[in-house]
């Protein structure tokens, strides 16, 4: 159930929970898996997972292992892992993951960078993508009304 640097959570167990009605100003440093549902503002440094649930709402500079986003988040954001952004996600910022999963209907505006590793672990490139959405009006929910960019920088290790 633990390990000894506790930054593994066993069968989804939440160490840290920021509930609907609660509403966070501040820094989170921790290990564990925190889940927000309510409103969160500042930052939040995490060697273990972050979730943003359907009813968040998150303003922060974010770092964690693997992060789940189902409500709405603003800020520059960095994933060890993967990036998942669920259906009713609404996401807007800079981001950065070595994977990325963004279900049909997730709203994303931002730049986004991926670094993709060799078979030994060694970063081989890094590619950037940005998204800006056309017109003045932001896009409805799972129509495509915005242009992809995509930039490939190849990096010595």
């Amino acid at each position: 159930m633990f390990n000894k640097d506790n930054t593994e959570t066993g069968s989804g167990k939440v160490d840290t929970i920021i509930g609907k009605e609660t509403w966070f100003k501040g820094t989170i440093n921790g290990k564990g898996l925190i889940r927000i549902d309510g409103e969160a503002e500042g930052e939040v440094i995490n060697k273990g997972d972050v979730i943003i649930g359907e009813s968040g709402k998150v303003s922060v500079d974010l770092k964690a292992r693997n992060i789940t986003i189902a409500g709405s988040y603003e800020g520059s954001l960095e994933a060890e892992g993967k990036l998942e952004l669920k259906k009713t996600a609404t996401v807007s910022g800079t981001f950065k993951a070595n994977g990325l999963i963004i279900e049909e209907g997730a709203v994303m505006t931002g730049n986004m960078e991926m670094q993709q590793k060799e078979k030994d672990g060694k970063a081989a490139a890094r590619k950037e993508w940005s998204y800006r959405p056309q017109g003045s009006e932001s896009p409805e929910k799972g129509k495509s009304a915005g242009v992809f960019s995509e930039q490939v920088a190849s990096e010595k290790v």
